[in-house]
């Protein structure tokens, strides 16, 4: 059982390997469908629900499913529960899960305490730098608080080193790596056509306080202090911090919310790109971007810090000084850039969704198997 946050590629990889596998969603109706070795049952949000952030919402509602979820669980024989964080849909797979006494895995994908802690205090900025600074802590230790009360599951997941350190010492749950894949023949170097040689720096994800992106406008001033103008900054997404960025950058370009063969061209048509967020545990779009072809420099801090090899597919900066650095290095040496390219898509192309998935179901084989050696145990 799965709710939306778990990729497609999921499904897609149960039905290569002939393993059968129920997804729980929301959706516009309820609905069953199945094909293959893949049932779906998708569920209806109520007119109640309303937008957490963009295309994700809460049904406050939406645990009146639970009879029709826990029904089908039971008729497709669930030996497990995975779910993928406090929403609506996660909700209803622990209780349906607890309900029918079945093992509970959950995934940790999204700091959550730290996107509420950043979006309160850009919320709080008419108040006192002190007392805006204490309200907005205090909303980032209550939200990990109540986080970490539910991910008090079976098995835990995590896509970095660092958060399975800390979920495994915060619950004392077992705790394992789950990281992202990337389809490396969709995010190509292939995709590139382009016949300029304005030096392009890329950024792909929400503009959103938690994102960081106000970095951007420090990286840009960092370069235009060093000379550097032949340069251009592509940013794909939307988000509530758009109108600022675009009062102050000066060499940007705002593309807006893309997808497919769009969002693959824009990736590949980057030099470098620029992700200053600490607050992703993983960071995907690093990777999309390493399998385009691109090398990445991201912040030292939180997951995409672990995406990259410093030094050979891009690298870690601290300071927008550190960026600004690190791409001009790039952009005065054709041949390091180059060799990084290639790097880039090299150990973007060894993470694939396989090698993710054959991991997910080995470690819910040992979430079986601790019932079974708890009562040999005994």
């Amino acid at each position: 059982m799965r709710p939306t946050e778990l990729p497609p590629e999921f499904e897609h990889f149960a039905t290569r390997h002939h393993v059968p596998f129920l997804g729980v969603h929301a959706a516009t109706a309820t609905r069953l469908r199945t094909e293959r070795f893949v049932t779906t049952l998708e569920l209806r949000r109520s007119p109640l629900c309303f937008p957490l952030d963009r295309e994700l919402y809460f049904d406050p509602l939406f645990t009146r499913h639970k009879k029709i979820a826990a029904a089908q669980v039971t008729t497709f024989g669930a030996d497990l529960v995975h779910i993928t964080g406090p929403g609506d849909v996660g909700i209803l797979g622990a209780w349906v899960a607890h309900g029918l006494r079945l093992p509970l895995v959950a995934s940790w994908h999204t700091n959550l305490q730290e996107y509420a802690e950043r979006r309160l205090d850009r919320i709080l900025t008419w108040m006192s730098p002190r007392l805006r600074w204490k309200i907005s802590a205090a909303a980032e230790r209550r939200s990990l608080d109540a986080l970490l009360h539910f991910y008090r599951t079976r098995l835990l997941m995590a896509p970095n080193q660092e958060m399975v350190d800390f979920l495994r010492q915060r619950t004392a749950k077992p705790t394992t790596l789950m990281p992202h894949g990337v389809d490396a023949a969709l995010f190509s170097p292939e995709r590139r056509n382009r016949q300029d040689h304005v030096f392009i720096l890329g950024y792909v994800g929400r503009l959103t306080p938690e994102k960081n992106v106000r970095m951007l406008v420090e990286i840009e001033r960092a370069l235009l202090d060093c000379g550097l103008r032949d340069f251009r900054l592509v940013l794909v997404g939307d988000g509530s911090e758009q109108i600022w960025l675009k009062a102050n950058l000066r060499h940007a370009e705002f593309r807006g919310t893309l997808r497919g063969l769009a969002l693959e061209r824009a990736y590949a048509a980057m030099d470098v790109f620029l992700f200053p967020s600490r607050t992703d545990t993983f960071g995907l779009v690093v990777v999309e971007a390493m399998a385009s072809g691109v090398p990445a420099i991201v912040a030292s801090g939180g997951g995409p810090q672990y995406q990259v090899r410093s030094g050979q597919t891009g690298f870690v900066a601290s300071t927008p000084t550190d960026f600004a650095q690190r791409i001009l290095e790039l952009r005065n040496d054709p041949f390091l850039h180059s060799r990084m390219r290639q790097a880039a898509r090299q150990h973007a192309c060894s993470a694939t969704w396989d090698n993710v998935f054959l991991s997910v179901y080995e470690s819910y084989d040992k979430a079986l198997n601790w019932d079974i050696e708890k009562a040999e145990g005994e």
